[in-house]
């Protein structure tokens, strides 16, 4: 499977193409709306949260609320385009209107933002050109994508959830989702304010966020994702490229302002001895094969091995502050406090969110890579008949 995505931060809409669907999975708007709205929510977010409500619009590959086989493609209208439409407008200007004229046009790259490095590579003077395109807003599509490939692995008995487990230096106990399913765990952090299955940590995070705003600051945090379902085998150790954990790495590294990623114990395996970090195997008649622990994550040698998957990304503190750091004015060189665009005090818990759906669609296009079918049901038997082989070997 594959997608791209298109539009701008301010355009009229952002547009995505998916292509290598099964046919025959059920998929309405009504699905991909509530992981957009579950995006737009959490302690931190900011004020364009409140101009517009993100609903996707699907344009086709899907017939009576089932997909065909054929490309399917959704649409996110941006609400505020009326009040953008002569700033961000593809026609070319009149020839009697200034470009200069034109209000939002930037000269001062913002530390930490695409904003200097952009206008360098594709020769922009007017660096909107840059931030419009390298805006997080481009996750709110990944999201609906990542929601459609949910759908798929929901009807494959595959399940994915993702939460917050640190904040601003709040860590959350990590026994508050020990032994837990990822639905009680998504029952969970569904009810709270920074998608955390710790209540207790939640709330001193909420006042981190909070302390943060106030001194027009901001803070990242750490968010985990975790995939149930999976059988063992998928991935594979023959080639760099399809190593699963690779793929899984990358795609949560896609996402802004996330910096560094791990699977199970991730760094904490540096202070282990080996006998503390490797899983045991064991094998029972009702099972097969299964660990004794998961401290690998789910992953060996860039295949699954039918553990949960445990991955986990950091994200730094968004780099546009009400604080404003310095920056130097790219047409008169002089120094000057960067400008806000519009900030977030924290977008850790609306990240966890895009980190689940972009994992989602690694797993996805896995699964969809290793048993190569085109329709929904055949799809269904050769993963049983897959779980069973394994079971058996």
């Amino acid at each position: 499977m594959r997608y791209l995505t298109a539009g701008e931060s301010h355009g009229p809409q952002l547009t995505t193409i998916i292509e290598g669907l099964p046919s025959q999975l059920p998929i309405t708007a009504e699905l991909i709306n509530k992981e957009l709205k579950r995006r737009q929510g959490g302690h931190g977010r900011g004020r364009r949260m409140q101009i517009e409500t993100d609903t996707v619009e699907i344009l086709s590959g899907v017939r009576h609320g089932t997909t065909l086989g054929a490309p399917v493609a959704l649409v996110v209208t941006n609400d505020d385009w009326k009040h953008w439409t002569k700033i961000m407008g593809a026609e070319p200007l009149a020839e009697d209107v200034n470009p200069e004229e034109i209000k939002r046009q930037i000269s001062r790259p913002r530390p930490g933002h695409a904003d200097l490095v952009g206008g360098m590579k594709y020769g922009h003077r007017d660096l909107r050109n840059v931030l419009e395109r390298s805006s997080a807003r481009e996750t709110t599509v990944r999201v609906a994508v990542g929601a459609v490939a949910k759908a798929l692995l929901a009807e494959l008995g595959i399940s994915i959830v993702s939460h917050v487990t640190e904040i601003g230096g709040v860590i959350a106990n990590p026994e508050s989702t020990a032994g837990k399913s990822v639905a009680e765990i998504r029952a969970i952090i569904e009810e709270d304010a920074c998608y955390c299955a710790d209540a207790e940590a939640s709330l001193k995070m909420v006042e981190a966020i909070d302390e943060a705003k106030k001194a027009g600051d901001s803070i990242g945090g750490v968010v985990e994702v975790i995939v149930e379902g999976l059988p063992a085998g998928i991935g594979s150790y023959v080639h760099y490229d399809r190593k699963l954990d690779a793929k899984l790495a990358a795609a949560m590294l896609s996402i802004n302002a996330f910096k560094g990623v791990e699977f199970g114990l991730g760094f904490e395996m540096a202070h282990r001895k080996g006998s503390e970090v490797h899983d045991e195997i064991i094998w029972s008649e009702e099972d097969g094969y299964t660990r004794s622990s998961n401290r690998l994550g789910g992953l060996e040698g860039g295949m699954t091995t039918g553990m949960p998957i445990v991955v986990r990304g950091v994200m730094k503190p968004i780099p546009t502050l009400y604080k404003p750091l310095q920056s130097v004015d790219i047409e008169t060189k002089e120094p000057f406090k960067a400008s806000v665009e519009r900030s977030d005090s924290c977008a850790v818990p609306a990240a966890s969110v895009v980190a689940e759906h972009v994992i989602a669609w690694e797993i996805a296009n896995a699964v969809m890579e290793h048993f190569h079918s085109d329709q929904l049901p055949q799809l269904k038997e050769q993963l049983a008949a897959h779980k069973q082989y394994t079971k058996e070997f």
